[in-house]
């Protein structure tokens, strides 16, 4: 393999552990979301659903799990999917960074900074 090329895995395997699912039903996943496991593995359950929720028993984003499990995002946002579906993971984006308008003014911060060295 060449530097800088990704294995993407079987196409067979891939379509195996899909389901034959190319996409996931919805945006809900995107490289940054955690995912938190809900609950314990259970007898049965397809390898890669054990698998992710072994990884998630602390929150992990989709983009380490996608590299923890040598699995294409596209194919980890299906088996995410599934398991959002059935209650056994909880996923939340993280807060975004506040914006410079919803910080305090400036020169509010520079009469309390007078104030206090005047203390």
């Amino acid at each position: 393999m060449t530097r800088g090329t990704v294995d993407t895995g079987d196409p067979d395997r891939l379509y195996t552990v899909t389901g034959g699912r190319s996409r996931a039903d919805d945006d809900t996943f995107d490289l940054v979301t955690l995912v938190v496991a809900e609950c314990e593995p259970t007898p049965g359950m397809q390898s890669e659903h054990v698998r992710i929720l072994e990884l998630c028993r602390d929150p992990a984003a989709v983009v380490e799990i996608s590299a923890e499990m040598n699995l294409p995002i596209t194919v980890v946002r299906i088996l995410l999917g599934d398991l959002l579906a059935t209650g056994r993971i909880t996923a939340r984006h993280p807060r975004a960074a506040r914006s410079v308008a919803s910080l305090p003014d400036s020169a509010l911060l520079k009469e309390v900074l007078h104030g206090l060295r005047n203390l």
